[in-house]
């Protein structure tokens, strides 16, 4: 089997939960990036996390999936401390609007090397 390519996430086979965060970002850094990484580095340390994959363009558009084990590691990671801090920065300063969504994954496949 292939290894996974940098960037993607590697997931077990389903069923698990995938947490959608789009954002459009108010110009400006702000802290942004450093809290954006380190908020990425808590949440997969997180008990249940699986992975994430994040993807930004140039117009400040960008798109954040993580994956989790079950719906009780996504309500742990929503209410903890240093997460919260960051949420309401970034209501306050780093977003001028965002999308949050939660899907139970039952399929996935990757390609094309498996065909």
């Amino acid at each position: 089997m292939m290894a996974m390519p940098k960037g993607f996430a590697t997931t077990p086979k389903p069923p698990y939960y995938a947490v959608i965060f789009t954002a459009k970002r108010t110009a400006g850094d702000h802290g942004y990036a450093v809290m954006s990484d380190r908020m990425m580095a808590l949440a997969l340390e997180q008990k249940g996390c699986l992975g994430a994959e994040s993807a930004r363009n140039a117009d400040g558009l960008g798109i954040t999936v993580s994956y989790w084990m079950d719906e009780a590691s996504i309500v742990a990671w929503k209410g903890e401390a240093r997460h919260l801090v960051a949420q309401q920065f970034g209501k306050d300063r780093w977003y001028e609007h965002y999308e949050l969504r939660i899907a139970k994954v039952e399929r996935a496949y990757g390609g094309p090397e498996g065909r």
